[in-house]
């Protein structure tokens, strides 16, 4: 694997709590693929014999509906692991995995880990350590679709992928804009008078580029109580 590559499987989060000896090991085994955009990573129903950490790109996990809708379970780009929970219980996966961008993806035979859970207790406990750090994760976005308005998630999408701390900033947008909304939980619709309604918070949206006046206006933004808008005049 190219050395950006194996760092950012290092840093993940279900690794980097392990040690560096812990880690060769599951990097020897590992390996590094590309998929161009549009491209199927693994079907729903599908055998989990790996999970996967994404090193470039974006991904996203999604379930057909009986009525033939795409529901988008969740987006995942750099950094971020998934798959990880039915591979290590030899099940099946419970959604399809797709390259929404061109991506590279490292791909971890469960196998592995499990072997090394057997072996070694404090891998277990790493391990269980991670996963309660993915349920974290997930308690939160519950929290921000019940706590704030559609226009704040969207704010704090464009912080997540904003790369500065103050002043003025501009962002691209990963993905195309049907998929931003269903990541957010929302209709493209509403994604749509969102980012009119963010224009008064300094954001300004053409194409695929988000231009931002001042990244902590937006972030005071994104943290406010909605309840505060009934107490305006």
């Amino acid at each position: 694997m190219k050395p950006e590559h194996i760092e950012v499987t290092r840093r993940a989060i279900m690794l980097a709590g392990l040690s560096e000896q812990v880690q060769g090991e599951i990097l020897a085994s590992a390996r590094d693929k590309h998929f161009e955009r549009g491209s199927t990573i693994f079907l729903q129903g599908e055998d989990a014999t790996a999970f996967y950490i994404v090193a470039e790109g974006w991904v996203k996990l999604y379930r057909i509906a009986p009525s033939g809708a795409e529901a988008v379970v969740g987006v995942f780009t750099r950094g971020r692991s998934f798959g990880e929970a039915v591979a290590l219980r030899n099940s099946t996966y419970p959604v399809s995995a797709e390259a929404v961008t061109d991506c590279t993806l490292v791909r971890i035979d469960s196998a592995v880990i499990l072997r090394l859970l057997r072996d070694d207790p404090q891998v277990a406990v790493t391990i269980i350590a991670a996963a309660f750090s993915h349920l974290q994760s997930l308690v939160s976005q519950v929290e921000s679709l019940k706590a704030q308005t559609g226009a704040q998630r969207v704010a704090e999408f464009l912080l997540e992928l904003a790369k500065c701390e103050t002043g003025a900033c501009q962002v691209t947008l990963p993905y195309d804009k049907v998929l931003i909304a269903g990541h957010l939980g929302m209709k493209p619709e509403s994604l749509s008078r969102a980012f009119a309604k963010l224009r008064e918070h300094g954001v300004r949206v053409r194409h695929n580029q988000a231009n931002i006046a001042n990244i902590e206006t937006l972030r005071e933004y994104a943290a406010e109580d909605p309840a505060n808008a009934w107490s305006r005049p």
